[in-house]
């Protein structure tokens, strides 16, 4: 079975890239582009990794971290904003990773 992956940015170029990336090498990508679209999509679909925008035009995407691998523990959390923030998440070592915009191909290929 594919691994799914979501993404919630509110820049669609980056999500277009990062869904024809992840689709040539083999996953489900799910995309939405604000907090509240991200957040019922990942009840819905359930996907085993996370790529969250920190400034939505909702609200900011790492205040939901929490809540988010409480909901799905298993969850790899890629949070990515072109603004780093170094915000110690209690615990969620393990899940969660901060990448800052630009994402390089480097980088995803040394992953994925």
């Amino acid at each position: 079975m594919k691994q799914k992956i979501l993404i919630v940015d509110d820049e669609t170029d980056f999500c277009m890239i990062m869904k024809m990336y992840f689709i040539k090498k083999g996953y489900d990508v799910t995309l939405a582009f604000t907090l509240k679209e991200g957040l019922a999509l990942l009840k819905e679909i359930k996907p085993d990794i996370l790529f969250l925008d920190n400034n939505l035009p909702d609200g900011y995407g790492w205040d939901a971290v929490e809540d988010i691998v409480e909901i799905i523990p298993q969850i790899r959390a890629y949070l990515v904003s072109a603004h780093r923030n170094d915000i110690p998440f209690s615990g969620l070592e393990k899940n969660v990773v901060i990448w800052e915009k630009p994402i390089s191909l480097n980088i995803l290929n040394a992953v994925f």
